[in-house]
């Protein structure tokens, strides 16, 4: 493959995993700094992609400790991999939070299975529960909106590495502040 075609397709993988539940790039790691400066990596599940624009959305509690870490320093990762065929995405950019109250918020949330808006309604992630089952601490769906903020990340670089057999191959991109690519190469893995 050329370096057109393996940008092209991360991006499409990506895409398609927006919409395929059983996608291994569906479930992402985001990587973010503590205030200590720790290192922070959880599991998000991807929602959205505009190749063009390379952008990835995905939904969060804005109680969560990465919701307060990246307003604090927005600059994070996301890593996915998938088996087939034995890639690996790492994505190096910065994130947009979008609160309850913003318009993105609101028509992410209008388009949420109610399933999915469940998560939304227990108490702040990590808290304990007590001796209570989470169905008795859940709170009305209204109030659940009210802790739900869409994280809009934009990468700024895709590294790409594929493991093989003979020769692993590595390929760096890099994109301007509107998704255009402005560099792109193949390293040393």
């Amino acid at each position: 493959m050329t370096l057109a075609e393996v940008d092209a397709s991360a991006w499409a993988e990506l895409e398609a995993a927006a919409a395929d539940p059983q996608s291994a790039f569906r479930y992402l790691s985001l990587c973010s700094v503590d205030a200590g400066g720790r290192p922070q990596a959880r599991m998000v599940v991807l929602r959205r992609v505009d190749v063009a624009r390379r952008l990835l959305e995905i939904h969060t509690d804005v109680r969560s400790p990465k919701w307060q870490e990246i307003s604090a320093n927005p600059l994070v990762t996301i890593l996915g991999f998938g088996p087939q065929p034995k890639v690996q995405l790492r994505l190096q950019g910065s994130a947009e939070l979008n609160g309850p109250a913003s318009e993105r918020a609101a028509k992410a949330w209008g388009l949420l299975p109610r399933s999915t808006r469940s998560t939304y309604m227990g108490g702040p992630p990590g808290d304990d529960i007590g001796d209570r089952p989470a169905s008795e601490s859940r709170v009305a769906e209204a109030d659940g909106q009210a802790f739900f903020g869409v994280l809009l990340f934009r990468a700024e670089t895709l590294d790409w590495f594929q493991l093989r057999h003979a020769d692993n191959r590595r390929a760096v991109f890099a994109y301007d502040h509107l998704g255009a690519l402005t560099s792109s190469r193949w390293v040393n893995p």
